[in-house]
């Protein structure tokens, strides 16, 4: 991925994680973990969090399930899914592409999780069985 689409990312999840009208610590340390991963700077996240970029219209396959994927990573990171946030995050999807039937079943396997997250395997198994 090149810098706009970390960029857009990271904005995709501040997005989301301000999606309940509360930015918790553990929300806020995941995008920041996530964007050192991504080689984002800790200053470049504070620009996206005062002025977010647009999300990303195209998506390649291997995209679309990253990008979604961490999302859900995102919601659940508090051990709260808000009805906002999982509004905002059927939206993405939807936004992205992805049906919405596999939406829905995503966010109900990983309600089948303690920690409410699905392993990689499982959702990719997930894309597969209804994309191919």
């Amino acid at each position: 991925m090149n810098k706009l689409d970390n960029h857009s990312l990271i904005s995709d999840l501040i997005r989301l994680a301000e999606a309940d009208g509360k930015l918790t610590h553990s929300e806020y340390d995941f995008i920041l973990r996530l964007a050192k991963r991504m080689d984002v700077t800790e200053e470049e996240v504070a620009e996206l969090f005062k002025n977010p970029i647009q999300s990303k219209t195209k998506y390649s396959e291997l995209e679309r399930i990253t990008h979604f994927h961490k999302l859900v990573l995102l919601m659940n990171v508090d051990r709260e899914a808000h009805k906002k946030e999982i509004i905002s995050v059927k939206n993405f999807g939807l936004k992205m592409g992805i049906r919405s039937d596999v939406i829905n079943q995503i966010l109900d396997r990983m309600n089948d999780y303690d920690d409410k997250v699905i392993p990689t395997a499982e959702l990719i198994q997930i894309f597969r069985s209804n994309y191919n």
